[in-house]
């Protein structure tokens, strides 16, 4: 591969959203060309198989396979950056066959790092280490044991990144199709959904209490019984912010309340 060669890349990550942003990123570069991109691990892992590429981007946890046991299924390992929206998976990524490890949401500077450090790659000849037996170790303890929640959250305002503590995150919510952490009386915008933060943040300590608000239960202050059924939760922040809980998850706050 020549050094002006362009790397044949290949994303794959559960968010079509950081797919495509991360797709236009290196399309920007003019460094990459895109063999392809996948949503669905199981797709990427069917491509990977019968396919070779220079640097794959891979994101960890996903539905089905995560990042590891994708990787520890693949009959060659590529060089792979991951990216992920929680840093705590960050000294495992290094512990297998990675260049880099980008923190969602990815700015270019990071981008630009992480394929400087590629360029650095090219033309070396030195076998890599068998590293299948730690990827392998790796998959087993994203899925068996106690679940590893992250501490952290980035929130991106054009290129600038700024880590969020979870601790001090009061609630999470939507609106105008965008979300935001609410933290420290400012509100800033993450690149996730509702959805998307009740399956991966810690669920004894963050509940959906609406179908737009994801609260940190270590923040209530006082519930309140409320009209129609409902009831206010009110917050011990500076605010003292209120949030009405919908009738129909009125029992699962009081359940983790008690």
């Amino acid at each position: 591969m020549s050094a002006s060669e362009p790397f044949r890349a290949y994303l794959v990550d559960d968010e079509p959203l950081a797919l495509r942003r991360l797709s236009r990123l290196l399309e920007e570069t003019g460094r990459c060309r895109i063999l392809g991109t996948a949503s669905d691990p199981e797709a990427a892992l069917e491509f990977l198989s019968r396919e070779r590429v220079d640097v794959l981007f891979l994101d960890i946890q996903m539905p089905g396979l995560n990042g590891f046991e994708l990787l520890a299924r693949l009959p060659e390992q590529p060089l792979v950056v991951f990216t992920t929206a929680f840093d705590q998976y960050a000294l495992k990524a290094f512990e297998v066959n990675s260049i880099d490890y980008l923190l969602k949401p990815i700015d270019r500077r990071q981008l630009e790092r992480a394929l400087a450090k590629l360029e650095r790659f090219r033309g070396e000849s030195e076998r890599q280490p068998d590293i299948r037996a730690v990827i392998e170790q790796l998959a087993a303890s994203l899925r068996s044991g106690e679940p590893h929640y992250p501490d952290r959250i980035a929130s991106r305002t054009g290129e600038r990144v700024q880590l969020l503590d979870l601790a001090r995150v009061t609630h999470f919510f939507a609106r105008d199709k965008l979300t935001f952490a609410a933290s420290g009386g400012r509100a800033y915008a993450v690149d996730h959904t509702i959805n998307d933060l009740e399956q991966k943040l810690d669920p004894r300590k963050f509940l959906r209490i609406h179908r737009a608000v994801l609260l940190n239960l270590d923040w209530v202050q006082e519930v309140d019984s409320w009209f129609a059924g409902r009831v206010l939760v009110r917050l011990k922040d500076d605010k003292r912010t209120e949030l009405t809980v919908a009738r129909d998850r009125v029992r699962a706050l009081k359940e983790k309340l008690v």
